[in-house]
């Protein structure tokens, strides 16, 4: 197994070097170790995938810090990937009190992690937004291990649909100390390119949001460098299930034809 310190420096390096970088979204161990062996090269947690898994609502706080802590330290554990974490607003409202929760992601096994500008209610005054993303930028560095922090504006997603105060914050947040950028909501070629041309750090573009029929090198010519995709598979994967479950319901069951063989699943969990 890699170290701590060798998985941050791998992911630091993939932000680095040329090309798109495909982050999935896992939201258990088990989901963490098949992703791994399809040869993706880091992962991210999804706070709507483990709702979904939890069997709540997703939203503002919908998992208690430290469930989401727990669920970072069990998928960080499954894999030798490195692991970026969706850290919602930090859960709190202080720069340095919400900072606190790269620290503890950290301790967790951790090496990324985004941290968003809304407080749940509503998206912070800009000049406070940009004193959240400069404490967590103090945060990062301060860590043992190399820490990749990831600044979220959450506009697009929540209702202000202002592409120009989402670049601006982008553009503060860059100036702040973020390694990465992230602007949930971006659909379309146009836009993506758009926002790509007014940062220098590598920008997040997550897939849940986006146009679907687009492929991955059409969004990497746009100057993109990160996809992710959100709580997307585990709808997927629910969409499955319960295809499969009305099914039975219905009395058949020719959905047992499209199941994940066991020894294929046993081949996988037995790598480690």
């Amino acid at each position: 197994m890699r170290s701590q310190a060798e998985k941050g420096r791998v992911f630091r390096q993939l932000h680095e070097r040329p090309g798109l970088l495909l982050l999935p979204n896992p939201w258990d161990a088990g989901t963490a170790r098949l992703l791994e062996s399809l040869g993706f090269e880091a992962l991210a947690t999804t706070s709507l995938g483990m709702s979904n898994a939890l069997g709540r609502v997703d939203g503002d706080n919908a998992v208690s810090r430290a469930e989401l802590l727990e669920n970072c330290r069990v998928i960080a554990g499954a894999t030798d990937l490195p692991v970026n974490a969706d850290l919602e607003n930090g859960y709190a409202d202080d720069p340095k009190e919400a900072a606190t929760i790269l620290r503890d992601a950290a301790a967790a096994g951790i090496v990324g992690g985004s941290i968003e500008d809304w407080s749940g209610e509503n998206i912070y005054d800009f000049n406070h937004a940009v004193e959240r993303v400069a404490a967590g930028a103090e945060m990062a560095r301060s860590l043992d291990v190399p820490f990749t922090f990831t600044a979220r504006a959450e506009n697009l997603i929540r209702g202000v649909k202002d592409l120009d105060d989402t670049i601006r914050r982008l553009q503060a947040f860059e100036k702040a100390g973020a390694d990465v950028l992230y602007a949930p909501g971006l659909h379309d070629l146009s836009t993506m390119r758009t926002v790509a041309s007014e940062v220098t750090k590598p920008l997040n573009v997550v897939m849940s949001a986006g146009d679907p029929d687009l492929t991955a090198e059409q969004i990497a010519a746009t100057g993109v460098k990160r996809i992710s995709v959100g709580g997307a598979l585990s709808r997927l994967a629910l969409a499955a299930f319960m295809k499969g479950a009305k099914d039975m319901k219905a009395g058949s069951f020719r959905w047992m034809r499209e199941t994940m063989p066991t020894s294929e699943l046993k081949k996988v969990f037995s790598l480690k």
